[in-house]
């Protein structure tokens, strides 16, 4: 199975607020960690930090990558990790300036 994401994989991820009370993620391929502050998943597009008060995570099915959670949704934001670094640094521009 190859690493890159497809536009089709692309075209499942997306994320669904119900006001700040409440969001449902697709396209979760793990989550990282979470606790009442911050819900850490990988999702298809990359890794994706969620944060807050009180959330709780309702539904969590990874097979189906599905994350739904409640509670008071300050933030909701995507960040790079050491391998998607590395993985932009051996792009087509650093192959050719080698």
């Amino acid at each position: 199975m190859s690493t890159e994401m497809t536009k089709q994989d692309r075209a499942e991820h997306w994320i669904h607020m119900q006001g700040r009370e409440s969001a449902e993620v697709r396209g979760v391929s793990d989550v990282i960690s979470f606790d009442e502050q911050t819900v850490l998943l990988d999702t298809v597009c990359g890794s994706l930090a969620i944060e807050g008060e009180n959330l709780h995570i309702r539904v969590l099915n990874v097979e189906q990558g599905i994350v739904t959670m409640d509670g008071r949704i300050h933030s909701v934001g995507y960040f790079s990790t050491e391998d998607d670094d590395k993985q932009r640094k051996s792009g087509f521009f650093a192959r050719i300036f080698r």
